[in-house]
């Protein structure tokens, strides 16, 4: 295992660690989180950084856990359909190895270049195709751990050790590298499809909540749909994804339904991609919610782009740092709407100087603070980056 001094480019958040650790094994991993709990000092766990910005500065970063070593595929049971990797394993490259198979993992990271399996997990990020495949909650059967005092706890899959009462595998989704470290995955895959295809159409927005209900009923079983806003207000551009036998036929089934447009094998160039900004927001809203949550962006002076059938729309503001106004201010107005349609508003990247609520309201707070107590009392895991100050 390497060791070194931490350096400008290591920044989370704009605070510096004191080091940087590059463990190779998950044995390693619970040695250096011995070592920080014996003298208090405080982890942030790291895979390809892609996301390191997300989420408030910690209160302190005293060891930043860098995963890039543990880069092995363990396991690919091709006829289970089941694979196992390490946390550190990009995306991409598991695509590879999974692709020689005939398989996939359907998860259509929007970070996909240097996006790795732990901090795809960490953050819980879905694709466009999370409304046919589900999330990366859905889709993991297994997970190890290690936690804050070093200990080694397996759920799922193959069970060596197992933290009695806790579905780790859904805990540690989402948690921002708050309970622990991701050291292994072990995921359900599908078969590749034999065929896809999109439609693209342009699209006036007060006509997308109807057609995006007409989509999801539709038993041409489109995978995905999505839009991209680039300009507040303007028409939006939407490409639907069909699938696996017949999508030719199917496709030509969609785009009648869709109004007109264009069938083609080629995905847009902005297809499954969360925008570049320095200010990025994500509202979830379920179907009911489609409609206020494009009338609020456009409100807002925010571009969008996400699924209509899924229900998740990245935002970003086309003008900085907010439309012209004052960020707060904004996200607040944004929020309110978002969540009056039963939605909620998270703002993942901001300046870290931005004095901003970047979760909004979460009823299962109280809950969170004593999972978050079972799993790490001395709060040294990424102390600060998760709801309320977690």
């Amino acid at each position: 295992m390497t060791v070194r001094e931490g350096g400008d480019g290591d920044a989370v958040g704009g605070v510096l660690p004191r080091w940087v650790a590059l463990p190779e094994s998950v044995e390693e991993i619970a040695a250096v989180l011995r070592a920080c709990a014996a003298r208090d000092l405080a982890v942030v766990p790291a895979g390809g950084g892609t996301k390191l910005h997300w989420g408030p500065p910690p209160e302190r970063c005293d060891v930043l856990l860098d995963l890039c070593c543990l880069n092995e595929v363990l396991e690919h049971a091709a006829g289970d359909l089941v694979v196992r990797a390490q946390a550190g394993v990009t995306t991409d490259a598991l695509a590879a190895v999974l692709a020689a198979e005939g398989q996939e993992l359907a998860l259509d990271v929007p970070f996909s270049e240097g996006a790795t399996v732990g901090g795809t997990l960490a953050t819980a990020t879905a694709g466009p195709r999370a409304f046919r495949y589900g999330t990366a909650r859905d889709l993991l059967i297994g997970i190890t751990v290690v936690l804050a005092d070093g200990t080694v706890a397996r759920s799922g899959g193959k069970v060596v050790k197992n933290v009695a009462g806790y579905d780790l595998g859904k805990l540690f989704t989402g948690s921002y590298g708050t309970l622990g470290v991701i050291a292994e995955a072990t995921f359900r895959l599908h078969p590749l499809p034999a065929e896809r295809r999109w439609v693209r159409a342009p699209i006036a927005a007060a006509d997308l909540p109807r057609i995006a209900a007409a989509l999801a009923a539709s038993q041409a079983e489109p995978s995905a749909a999505e839009v991209d806003r680039p300009a507040p207000g303007g028409p939006l551009d939407l490409a639907v994804l069909v699938e696996g036998t017949a999508a030719e036929s199917r496709a030509g089934a969609l785009r009648r339904l869709v109004g007109g447009g264009e069938v083609t094998g080629t995905a847009p160039p902005w297809w499954g991609l969360a925008p570049e900004a320095e200010v990025l927001a994500e509202a979830r809203f379920p179907a009911t919610g489609l409609a206020a949550v494009l009338d609020a962006a456009a409100g807002a002076g925010l571009a969008v782009r996400g699924s209509v059938l899924a229900g998740r729309m990245w935002l970003r503001p086309v003008e900085e740092p907010w439309g012209g106004t004052e960020p707060a201010g904004a996200v607040d107005g944004l929020r309110r709407r978002v969540e009056d349609a039963g939605g909620r508003v998270v703002v993942l990247a901001a300046p870290p100087s931005a004095r901003l609520d970047r979760w909004g309201r979460v009823g299962a707070l109280p809950l969170m603070r004593r999972v978050k107590e079972r799993f790490d009392p001395g709060r040294r895991m990424s102390p600060g980056r998760f709801v309320g100050g977690i």
